[in-house]
């Protein structure tokens, strides 16, 4: 007897993971999905603290289909979940990482959500446990979006349903060769080959748990392995999106999530080899990605510190990294009655610094926090009509997948 298709696989790449596995299985058994329309692929990565164990336990009581697979250590959590893709036969796939959780009705909620608006990737909203979770995409559902036109570019974790018709159709895997950020190159490639992406913003479908000991993944590894995952993902993004807006809009997730980070509170600390060798690692990414379109949509103190790192002005950084961590106030400068507003981070028309006024330029959003601020109606209207443009173009008759494929 052939069993049916299930639903959706998940798929839970384990190494190390107790006892935080235990909350981990018990919210995919607590799914109000039907357990025959699941099934559980884990796969351990060689531990040593009963992990394995643990999941063959759960595998033997669990009512839904549980395979387990233990294999020697891969260093990363690519690995497992490459070959728990493989063994996977779920219309849809959920990434659901081994010290993580799933919130109530999570599958059942985003199934339903992919299946009505044939959508290939489900957005759900995801809370932290002792640690931060991202924010800025959860302001309403959206049945049917994109990455140009929504603040998913933001949270590329691979926690997230994907239809796994699209992932055996480009032949889609996790880069093993990061150690970092893979995720996020496998989440952006499938945003920008998706036929539409989905979000659930009303209801917690993922708890992202920080963990007490302090081996979470992505708290692990030089910097440097920093900026390989900011080469990798700037260069898919470059490979897959055509110059202009669309791409600009895109380059500011590396940027401020993956690069910006090493120009922060970290490098005060730092001594100066590694403040040169990280001038060194981003000045290939400065020259060929950073332009003024990018710089024009960051907060100013993101802006200025990547000015300085793209100029190859380090003697400049520190004071703005400490004016910045000690969450100072930059003196607001206004001109052109109102219409202009320059924040005054250091440096700021410092004829030895010759840093242009245009870097303390603050953009609308930033700047409407300020009393006495007039923003320029013809600029405002310019802008709306951009970002119509950019919902609309290019043309409707194509899908972002085949849009994707043909950039």
């Amino acid at each position: 007897m052939t069993l049916p298709q299930p639903d959706v696989s998940v798929i839970i790449g384990a190494y190390e993971a107790m006892p935080y596995l235990v909350d981990c299985l018990a919210s995919v058994q607590a799914q109000t999905l039907d357990p025959a329309r699941i099934e559980v692929i884990a796969v351990d990565d060689g531990s040593t603290d009963g992990t394995g164990e643990y999941l063959e336990e759960f595998a033997e009581r669990a009512p839904l289909p549980v395979t387990v697979i233990r294999q020697e250590n891969s260093g990363g959590p690519s690995g497992p979940r490459n070959v728990g893709l493989g063994k996977a036969a779920g219309r849809y796939v959920f990434f659901l990482d081994a010290d993580d959780r799933l919130g109530p009705e999570a599958l059942e909620r985003m199934v339903a959500t992919a299946d009505r608006n044939g959508t290939d990737v489900v957005v759900g909203r995801v809370e932290g446990v002792n640690r931060t979770a991202p924010k800025s995409m959860w302001g309403q559902n959206l049945d049917r979006t994109d990455v140009f036109s929504s603040n998913i570019k933001f949270t590329l974790s691979a926690q997230k349903l994907f239809r796994r018709a699209l992932l055996q159709r480009h032949g889609m895997r996790f880069d093993e060769s990061l150690w970092t950020g893979e995720d996020a190159l496998f989440t952006m490639e499938a945003y920008l080959r998706a036929d539409g992406v989905s979000v659930i913003a009303d209801h917690t479908c993922y708890y992202l748990v920080g963990r007490e000991d302090g081996k979470h993944v992505t708290k692990r590894g030089s910097y440097t392995l920093r900026f390989d995952s900011a080469r990798a993902l700037m260069r898919l993004i470059a490979e897959m999106v055509p110059p202009g807006p669309g791409r600009d809009t895109l380059m500011v997730r590396p940027f401020v999530v993956t690069l910006l980070p090493q120009f922060g509170p970290k490098y005060l600390k730092d001594g100066e080899k590694v403040r040169r060798n990280k001038f060194t690692l981003a000045k290939p990414l400065m020259e060929a990605y950073w332009n003024d379109e990018v710089a024009r949509r960051l907060k100013v103190h993101e802006r200025l510190r990547l000015h300085l790192v793209a100029t190859g002005r380090p003697e400049l950084l520190p004071e703005v990294v400490a004016f910045v961590r000690a969450k100072k106030s930059p003196a607001p400068v206004l001109e052109r009655k109102g219409s202009r507003l320059y924040l005054a981070y250091p440096h700021f028309r410092d004829e030895a610094a010759g840093i242009p006024d245009t870097v303390y330029l603050a953009p609308p959003r930033e700047a409407r926090a300020f009393p006495g601020y007039r923003e320029d109606r013809l600029d405002s209207l310019v802008r709306r009509v951009a970002r119509r443009a950019r919902r609309i173009l290019p043309s409707r008759d194509d899908g972002p997948g085949d849009r994707a494929a043909a950039a």
